[in-house]
């Protein structure tokens, strides 16, 4: 049964993120606009919508929902994307900006590789894009089945009817990014960041006055250890001790930080990059706060739902609602409508960040590349392509999230890993590196991309595809892990194997360097 208050809200929410998509609109005037908003952002809203971007549905459903049902043990999960995340800002934000700038005024990670190695012949950018337009979709499929699960509940739907639900977040999304791009997304991840914030402080203490205090959270937790064992013990897993290669799996979601377009896309919109201290400092602030919140979310959820005899409610991926039916049962209507609309906002926020994205990637990276005539499209019609582009892409990953019952853990996970070993390497050697040529970034990228796809498949139980049908042996090793390694080592082997690179990327890389020395002079 459909509760119109909570709907009143959640439209009201909508209303000011498509209005704001709308002010963009006009404010648009060329491509970079579009998609990186003229550089002109500043640190707090960089910050706000890295983070926002970053932590999509996973944050308030899949990660909440994992440690209800496995324990305190999958918390290894957020302390390695803690980690990952300060990593980032501080080792490769400022020195993207800058070098971004310097190289061409490279407004995508595919042209950035295109220009910082002066790949002539294109290789670089047209298998970027690609990686980025598969792992996206998948990624952005994820958000849709999130979306999918709260508008389930919001519209009182059965779960079969869960289609509509998919559908309707569809096309909210595609609508604000479809109109106002990149500068849209950061303001609406802006505000989407700060609901998430206090949605997910709010509920567990809510959890645990409601319980009747701490003393009844944890009494329920004993009882709940019988079921699964050592549920509260960091080094437990669904009641198996964790092993050294299931944490090192867990703790390696931090690596993903370094090749995801989506959010270091962020670091090079920043007006000026000495800011980037402030916005590195916000952003940590954010995501500590969020993911142990997360976490807290999935440990009282569980204590609670125990308490309220309803803890068989949340069995397999219906555990990753456990967020949504404490909003619901402990807060009126209009609040509870509230703390939808900032689970909303996390799927939101990623996804639109990932369709931008994606459709740069074509627009800016392979329509380029391919154009058989100049003067070709202007920048207002590359714009209209980069729309559609959007829509396209929406439609291919509702499509997906339509046809499966993929949870949203796995989902993100998978993607997670791709982009990490593919990208994660070469952006490091790119910003770190002299030596690294073209040859030694597109070996290296073709081989993190293979071996994420290869290891989940093979060597990894209940793989994304066929679900483990093809699984010859189960490593338990995150295929993030590989992935990286292999990745690294060979953009460093095949680089010293080849020709070094020429004087012209010699001294573009000097240039940056000196660009970094009179920054941290001012």
């Amino acid at each position: 049964m459909i509760n119109y208050t909570i709907m009143a809200v959640v439209l009201v929410y909508f209303i000011i993120v498509i209005g704001v998509g709308y002010f963009y609109y006009h404010r648009s005037s060329n491509l970079s606009d579009y998609i990186l908003g003229g550089r002109t952002l500043n640190p707090y809203v960089t910050a706000l919508s890295a983070q926002a971007s970053d932590m999509s549905s996973w944050l308030l459903m899949g990660l909440p929902g994992a440690i209800y049902a496995a324990g305190l043990g999958e918390v290894w999960i957020g302390i390695g994307l803690a980690i990952g995340s300060y990593a980032a800002w501080l080792l490769i934000a400022k020195r993207l900006r800058v070098y971004t700038e310097v190289s061409k005024n490279s407004l995508t990670l595919s042209s950035f590789f295109s220009n910082r190695f002066r790949d002539e012949k294109g290789f670089l950018r047209d298998v970027s894009a690609i990686i980025i337009l598969v792992f996206f979709t998948i990624y952005v499929a994820s958000g849709f089945v999130g979306a999918g699960k709260v508008f389930t509940i919001i519209l009182g739907l059965e779960e079969s009817d869960k289609n509509i639900a998919i559908i309707v977040a569809a096309l909210v999304i595609v609508a604000y990014t479809f109109l106002g791009g990149f500068k849209a997304v950061c303001w609406t991840d802006l505000l989407q960041g700060m609901l998430m914030v206090v949605a997910l402080v709010v509920v567990p203490i809510a959890a645990v006055f409601t319980m009747g205090g701490w003393g009844e959270v944890t009494s329920n937790w004993d009882e709940v250890s019988i079921e699964v064992a050592h549920f509260t013990d960091l080094f437990y897993d669904g009641g198996a001790p964790l092993t050294v290669i299931t944490i090192v799996s867990l703790l390696a979601w931090g690596l993903g930080y370094f090749g995801m377009p989506h959010i270091v896309v962020r670091y090079t919109a920043i007006k000026n990059p000495n800011d980037l201290k402030i916005a590195r400092r916000v952003a940590t602030i954010w995501i500590v706060i969020c993911l142990a919140c997360a976490c807290l979310v999935g440990l009282i959820g569980r204590a609670w739902a125990h308490s309220q005899g309803i803890e068989t409610d949340f069995t397999g991926t219906a555990k990753e609602t456990i967020f949504i039916a404490m909003a619901g049962a402990m807060f009126a209507t209009a609040i509870a409508g509230i703390i939808y609309a900032a689970i909303l906002a996390a799927v939101m926020s990623t996804a639109d960040s990932q369709l931008l994205v994606a459709s740069s990637a074509i627009s800016n990276d392979l329509y380029k590349r391919f154009k058989k005539k100049e003067p070709g499209l202007d920048d207002k019609q590359l714009m209209w392509l980069s729309r559609i582009v959007v829509a396209v892409i929406a439609v291919i990953a509702a499509a997906m999230a339509l046809s499966g019952n993929n949870s949203i853990m796995d989902l993100v996970s998978y993607a997670w890993a791709g982009f990490g070993a593919a990208f994660g390497p070469l952006v490091i050697t790119a910003l770190f590196w002299k030596r690294a040529n073209a040859k030694g970034a597109l070996a290296g990228m073709l081989v993190g991309f293979a071996t994420v796809i290869l290891w989940n498949t093979f060597l990894i139980s209940g793989g994304i595809i066929g679900a483990g049908e093809y699984c010859l042996y189960n490593t338990q090793l995150y295929e993030l892990v590989p992935g990286f390694v292999f990745s690294l080592l060979t953009i460093i082997g095949v680089s010293l194997l080849t020709e070094e690179p020429s004087k012209e990327i010699v001294d573009e890389f000097e240039t940056y360097e000196e660009e970094m020395e009179k920054l941290a002079s001012e």
